[in-house]
């Protein structure tokens, strides 16, 4: 079911074609799955900037890349050409080591099926990284992410004691309790009801507005898209097109151009 956005007075929304850092870009990334003539080209010589302290969504029809893209991105794959950039850091000549403390330090990662731990509580969740790293978690940011996120009273349960957007929720605390450089959304409210997936995009785009934080987010939905600042389409492994200030019927009408 889709996401029905809020509609407001003072949209605030960055304007993305103003002067802004690149928080993660990639340049001619390709990714083959397979050899010889049965491999699968999932990206195609992509090349893509993602700007800082902007909200971006990635869309495209189903085998367009996308999800492949954005694992890429987050160094959670290894493409089989091309450069990935993080800040000033080149991705592709790190070693595993150095991209283990990459994705823990500096890389935001919320998944579709949430993958908390079950063992552990909501709150151990929320801090695991900071606690593999030996860090204390900053106590202020995390007491504003969790009461943000509106779940400072379920962080004794367990997963299995939370509903599935209360679980999610948990994953988006975690991936930005470390103060990642980019936060990365691989389809996020595809496990959620509508008014779960609505708060949690709502929470999204606070957060870019009001803590500038930088998300990048695959989705197959033209409403979730619209909370975004931009989306950038993709068609069989190639970036084919991009919006700013999206709208949910606007996204729509280009997706069915593309044939999704």
């Amino acid at each position: 079911m889709p996401f029905s956005r809020p509609t407001v007075g003072d949209d605030t929304r960055q304007d993305v074609t103003a002067d802004t850092a690149i928080a993660a870009r990639c340049v001619d990334l390709v990714k083959l799955y397979g050899e010889g003539p049965t491999a699968v080209r999932a990206l195609d010589g992509v090349s893509v900037e993602f700007p800082r302290g902007v909200f971006t969504a990635v869309m495209g029809p189903s085998g367009s890349g996308k999800s492949t893209l954005m694992h890429c991105m987050a160094a959670l794959d290894a493409p089989t050409s091309g450069t990935v950039v993080i800040g000033d850091t080149d991705v592709t000549t790190m070693k595993d080591r150095e991209l283990t403390v990459l994705r823990r330090d500096r890389i935001g990662f919320v998944f579709q099926s949430f993958n908390l731990l079950p063992t552990l509580s909501a709150a151990e969740n929320v801090v695991l990284p900071q606690r593999l790293a030996s860090r204390r978690p900053d106590e202020s940011w995390l007491a504003t992410v969790i009461g943000t996120l509106g779940i400072g009273d379920r962080m004794s349960h367990r997963p299995a004691e939370l509903s599935g957007g209360e679980q999610q929720r948990v994953a988006v605390g975690r991936a930005l309790a470390g103060k990642p450089e980019i936060v990365f959304a691989d389809e996020p409210t595809g496990n959620l009801d509508s008014a779960s997936g609505a708060h949690l995009l709502g929470f999204m785009r606070r957060s870019v507005d009001e803590f500038n934080q930088t998300i990048v987010m695959v989705t197959h939905d033209p409403v979730a898209a619209g909370y975004a600042d931009r989306v950038v389409f993709l068609a069989d492994g190639h970036v084919v097109d991009h919006m700013d200030a999206p709208t949910a019927e606007r996204v729509l009408d280009h997706m069915k151009r593309l044939g999704a």
